[in-house]
């Protein structure tokens, strides 16, 4: 059955067309039959990817690049002075720049790592020891400078609610190799939810069966995932036949039904779940030796330790897509003031887990098939308008994103793009969002131009107008 739309479409060129829909129309239905019963079915990469799986870390609220990965000696030579206005730069930022200001020097001393001699700030001395298996992209432009559109921009490619999220989109190119999991998982932060909420692991317009599954934080990640007591696994496996049937019978009476298709892969997911999930998530039964590596032995890195080794047994299961979130509420890491006080806890929480799921995912041979990549929604200003605090913070900048990758095909030890000497945005040319996004989907093996979708009479894609994968950083 055709839409008045896709009717439209496909006859353009004359209704001559009509009889090869004939033709064509029973293997149509077999293959839409064929993703119907099972929307996760692995599917091939567009072409040869060594990550066969992604983890994408989320650090919500704009991680200070200036105190992090980027080092900036004219920070401290003018310190507590009037920032240069900041040229080829609107709105914000402009306005920011060139009102009464003072430039902030990072309180923490940098040096150089590793044999890349990568210069990292002290705040991240668990991940500096990693830093020849990272490439990192530095002067990456994001279309917002507020917090909820430019998490959509990151998190989706668009700025705006309704579009699929990344997670989505890897996942309807690729499906899962793990029937009895979902292909798209999220771990959110246990303080709270994400600006965005769903939207930012939706499905958007793409079928409901890609949207990210949310796992909560505790000793009960998934909900209701115990049968019901006194209830036998055939008596469910007979109540969820019939609810199947009734659904099947609503469903082949009416078109576009892909919710409802969703909707009855879901229960058949969640019954082989009750079989699959409980083993994922006890994670009592590792080695005191892997715990350590994680963090969960201190109270401050536990929580995301939990997080980064929950993900780690997730890929090592199939799970096509793994989201991280942190931060939430007042603990995001978008610290206007006190940024002295702040930013050391937000990396200390985050710090020693990332390193342990590298290097544990390193040892167990998983790195290179697994793409991991940290991300935040925007870079931060190197001077604070408030001239009067004694705790002063930065503010937001949507030109000085930092991204870095590893593992799944990267280069390790590179690096593409630079900031100014003050890390406002890009000493040369910018690099657009979009751009990122290409080399995610290239380095899964997804051509970012044959990943579309057909919606509201337009092919959509992750990147849009298209954008460059970044050659620099593949291996």
């Amino acid at each position: 059955m055709h839409t008045r739309r896709q009717f439209l479409f496909d006859s353009y060129l004359g209704l001559g067309s009509l009889a090869l829909f004939d033709l064509l129309g029973a293997e149509a239905n077999q293959a839409a039959t064929s993703v119907s019963a099972n929307p996760l079915s692995p599917r091939p990469q567009h072409h040869p990817a060594l990550a066969k799986n992604c983890i994408f870390l989320f650090m919500e609220g704009g991680v200070s690049q200036m105190d992090t990965f980027e080092y900036k000696p004219a920070l401290w030579k003018y310190a507590g002075q009037q920032m240069p206005q900041a040229a080829r730069t609107v709105g914000e930022i402009a306005t920011f720049s060139a009102a009464p200001n003072r430039i902030i020097p990072p309180s923490w001393q940098f040096k150089q790592r590793g044999r890349s001699g990568r210069w990292m700030s002290e705040l991240l001395p668990n991940l500096a020891r990693c830093v020849d298996d990272l490439a990192f992209i530095h002067g990456i432009k994001v279309d917002n400078n507020n917090h909820g559109p430019a998490v959509y921009h990151t998190l989706t490619g668009s700025q705006f609610p309704g579009s699929a999220s990344i997670g989505a989109w890897v996942t309807y190119g690729l499906g899962s190799e793990n029937r009895d999991l979902p292909g798209f998982i999220v771990l959110g932060d246990r303080r709270g939810a994400t600006i965005g909420g769903a939207g930012v692991w939706g499905n958007g317009f793409l079928p409901a069966a890609y949207q990210g599954t949310l796992f909560r934080n505790g000793d009960t990640p998934i909900v209701d995932l115990k049968r019901p007591a006194g209830k036998t696994e055939q008596q469910q496996r007979s109540e969820l036949d019939l609810l199947s049937w009734f659904n099947s019978q609503h469903r082949d009476a009416r078109q576009n039904t892909a919710e409802l298709d969703a909707r009855i892969a879901a229960y058949e997911l969640a019954f082989r779940m009750q079989s699959q999930a409980p083993e994922l998530v006890e994670i009592s039964r590792e080695s005191e030796v892997t715990k350590k590596l994680y963090g969960l032995d201190d109270p401050l890195t536990e929580p995301f330790g939990k997080q980064c080794l929950l993900a780690r047994r997730m890929v090592e299961r199939g799970v096509r897509f793994v989201k991280l979130l942190h931060g939430a509420g007042g603990d995001r890491w978008d610290d206007h003031g006190a940024i002295h006080d702040r930013l050391p806890i937000h990396c200390r929480e985050v710090d020693k887990p990332i390193a342990g799921l590298l290097q544990d995912l390193k040892s167990r041979g998983l790195l290179d098939q697994t793409l991991v990549v940290w991300a935040s929604e925007m870079g931060r200003t190197p001077f604070d308008n408030n001239l009067t605090t004694d705790k002063p913070g930065r503010d937001h900048n949507q030109y000085g994103l930092v991204v870095w990758m590893a593992g799944g095909g990267i280069r390790a030890g590179s690096t593409f793009g630079e900031t100014d000497d003050f890390s406002v945005r890009a000493a040369a040319e910018e690099i657009p969002l979009r751009d990122v996004h290409a080399t995610l989907l290239h380095l899964m093996g997804l051509n970012q131009e044959r990943l579309n979708f057909l919606h509201a009479g337009r092919y959509k894609k992750l990147t849009d107008i298209g954008g460059r994968v970044i050659q620099e950083i593949l291996g």
